[in-house]
């Protein structure tokens, strides 16, 4: 097998540091390091945090896959800095096999490329999230924030060309790394790359809030790869789209490949869903046994609905707190008997939407214990913090599951809680997610800005009949499982193969 190499912004783990300066590493989160966990044999249960340092692979051992990330914090650069070229499996810490370098990213380069390109522009572009009477506002400070922006895709693009063999393939992921291909492409035309979306790809209308010059490089930048994947025909399409306004470009919808500046670029969708097996049998570990008997005991013989996101703004969680509070106000007959779990863990804190976000969810969460909680009954449990143990625990408890994003890429959530159900449970799901496109024959499927739709629907959902419920349930488990995390890159790697 050639060499396999992956670039992402988040590794496969990450670390803590102690006022003594100890370093505690554990699995990193997301779940693009999930899906890739799965297929590189890096550390895939986030179990409790341990001491690092521990099972180091052997020193100079030549690595059929590499995976290259970013430090994200303090305790991050200092693994990095503590290992040798940042190597972490060369310095004793425990990768699962995967061969991994950490990049000791300089911190406000870090920062503006993450926070202010990367989570605050391309993320609000490709989500459509711009509140456009008042932003986007492109000004110099916004060209400072790109000039990092490639100075951080320019260090990935050098790792990898360094660290690659003569023909190896590099699986670039996601928004971050969108320059990257490009980059890399120009110091090693020898390599075979893809670049996967884990993202939406916005219609070109909305594309064009980006300025000209930034929109260009960005297309070309994936362009530069042998193969660019998105998770649904909707993003492969609106991708090409974009690329149809690209000077020089030349879209061939029927192969579905993008020619420019003398290199193809073929396009090609490829849906990730999640291991099943690996899944239950995480699901099936003591610390969950425990979560979920701790549930129950709290909710009692009531039925459950669940939720389980971070406080991303693109989630939809405040809509679809209103959507319950609305279920509660129209149909009083489920006051007493049914209550509202919803996990709602906080998302890139450093940006002052998320903090304000997060502050909203709470109070609406706080406006409907108020309004409808009585001394035996609590309608909702928030959970502002992760706790992945009482989230598989809920999974199998829930009899509705509430997925209603103003716009997602796929949205695993969506998979994950058919696969663990006990019992089936209805699935509620915005029409907006990717996950729509394998999912909505058997889901309950909403307007995500419709909170009046949202809110009829939990009805009917809570109503519906317990076989009814589980036979869609099963249905839905099994699209779930159908193209699990293996498979997803197995296929990116081959469509670089010639035959591919």
């Amino acid at each position: 097998m050639s060499q396999v190499l992956v670039a992402s912004n988040r590794g496969p783990v990450s670390f803590s540091l102690s006022e003594d300066g100890e370093l505690t590493m554990r699995r990193g989160g997301g779940g693009l390091v999930s899906g890739l966990a799965a297929v590189t044999g890096a550390p895939r249960d986030p179990g409790p945090p341990r001491p690092a340092g521990t099972h180091a692979e052997p020193a100079g051992r030549d690595p059929d896959v590499l995976w290259v990330c970013a430090s994200l914090g303090e305790a991050d650069r200092t693994a990095a800095r503590r290992s040798p070229d940042g190597r972490l499996d060369l310095a004793g810490y425990e990768t699962g096999g995967a061969a991994v370098r950490m990049l000791d990213i300089p911190e406000a380069t870090f920062h503006r490329a993450y926070n202010a390109v990367a989570n605050s522009t391309l993320w609000f572009v490709h989500h459509l999230l711009y509140d456009t009477p008042r932003s986007p506002h492109f000004d110099a400070r916004s060209r400072r924030d790109w000039q990092s922006y490639e100075a951080y895709n320019a260090a990935f693009a050098n790792a990898l060309a360094r660290d690659a063999s003569q023909g190896a393939k590099a699986a670039v992921q996601d928004y971050h790394l969108s320059l990257a291909p490009r980059m890399l492409r120009d110091r090693r035309p020898d390599l075979r790359i893809v670049h996967f979306s884990h993202t939406p790809w916005a219609p070109p209308e909305y594309y064009r809030l980006l300025p000209e010059d930034i929109g260009t490089q960005i297309l070309l930048g994936i362009l530069g790869a042998d193969h660019a994947g998105f998770l649904t025909e909707r993003w492969a399409s609106a991708f090409l789209d974009c690329c149809e306004f690209l000077p020089g470009a030349r879209v061939d919808r029927s192969a579905r490949t993008v020619t420019c500046a003398g290199h193809t670029t073929h396009v090609g969708v490829h849906g990730l869903g999640v291991d099943g097996t690996a899944l239950r049998q995480r699901a099936a570990e003591q610390d969950v046994t425990e979560r979920a008997r701790a549930l129950r005991e709290q909710v009692g013989d009531r039925q459950l609905i669940v939720r389980i996101d971070r406080t991303e703004l693109s989630k939809n969680i405040v809509r679809g707190l209103a959507a319950y509070r609305e279920l509660l106000v129209n149909h009083p007959e489920w006051r007493g008997r049914v209550v509202h779990l919803a996990f709602a863990y906080p998302s890139r804190y450093d940006l002052p939407e998320y903090r304000e976000y997060t502050a909203a969810v709470q109070r609406m969460a706080k406006q409907i214990s108020d309004e409808f909680g009585t001394p035996d009954w609590d309608p909702l449990i928030l959970q502002v913090n992760d706790d992945y143990p009482r989230s598989l625990a809920a999974y199998g408890l829930a009899d509705v599951l509430l997925v209603n994003p103003i716009r997602d890429g796929m949205n695993l959530v969506a998979k994950e809680g058919p696969v663990l159900s006990r019992h089936g449970c209805a699935l509620v799901l915005s029409r907006e997610a990717g996950a729509a496109a394998e999912l909505s024959e058997d889901a309950l499927m909403v307007n995500p800005y419709d909170v009046s739709q949202t809110a009829e629907t939990l009805h009917q959902a809570l109503l519906m009949p317990r076989a009814r419920r589980a036979e869609r349930c099963a249905r839905l488990a099994a699209a779930a499982t159908a193209l699990p995390p293996q498979r997803w890159f197995a296929d990116q790697l081959a469509a670089l193969d010639p035959a591919g």
